[in-house]
């Protein structure tokens, strides 16, 4: 249990980072859309439910997938968790840099 608790960690944790990555033009966008088509309140709400439905059936799904790999993909593979973790450490860094700059 304990172990299947950490590869769904893992998987989580590379599918967040993914969505954090590209989060602040995706939230923007999704501002616009709500504010162009005059969506209400409850409308919204709903999308809000299904974009989090969305992104927990994805990390059900990249767990599954986690739990095939043999044990050198998955050291790959939580090697590559880092590697996106630092990268959009980075970005971020840098986005907030232009953003107190410009």
């Amino acid at each position: 249990m304990n172990r299947h608790l950490m590869r769904f960690s893992v998987v989580a944790a590379l599918a967040a980072g993914m969505a954090f990555a590209q989060a602040l033009p995706k939230a923007v966008a999704r501002q616009r859309i709500a504010q162009a088509l005059n969506l209400t309140d409850a409308q919204k709400q709903q999308a809000k439910q299904n974009r989090q439905a969305l992104m927990a059936a994805r990390a059900e799904a990249l767990a599954k997938f986690y739990n095939t790999l043999t044990p050198e993909q998955r050291a790959k593979a939580d090697l590559m968790a880092q590697q996106v973790r630092r990268m959009i450490k980075q970005r971020i860094q840098q986005r907030l840099s232009q953003a107190s700059n410009g």
